[in-house]
């Protein structure tokens, strides 16, 4: 069986990055804090950290955005990237900085509670008020 590798890059190619081997499904997250960090929702997958490797310019920045996670973006073009939980070994990568095709699929809206009031999710996708991911 042939090894999964999917590449993708942030808005201006400075932050590179790899993963080998299976991607989760993409959960779109509502909280406010992802709505913020995003300007919209935050559509991401994730992967073990081991499998993910990245290549950058010194332009990779983390943000503790609270006392559980930190947000990584690209310091000269602004992409949002990644998302790291620090009891978790998986790192959350935004669906939308990976090359095509990605062959994955939308799985859940996590968090809809805090959805905000100007948009709307399809009634056949399926909405969580928090997450268990």
């Amino acid at each position: 069986m042939a090894e999964t590798v999917i590449s993708g890059t942030c808005l201006c190619g400075s932050v590179r990055f790899t993963v080998r081997g299976p991607l989760r499904e993409v959960l779109v997250c509502h909280c406010s804090q992802c709505r913020k960090m995003s300007g919209h929702v935050w559509a991401s997958t994730s992967a073990p950290r081991d499998c993910v490797d990245i290549q950058e310019d010194g332009s990779l920045r983390w943000y503790q955005s609270s006392k559980e996670a930190k947000r990584g973006f690209c310091s000269y073009c602004g992409s949002s990237l990644f998302w790291s939980h620090t009891e978790k070994d998986t790192l959350s990568i935004a669906a939308g900085a990976l090359d095509k095709p990605t062959g994955l699929d939308t799985g859940a809206h996590i968090f809809f509670d805090d959805a905000s009031d100007y948009y709307r999710v399809h009634p056949d996708e399926a909405t969580l008020d928090g997450s268990s991911f």
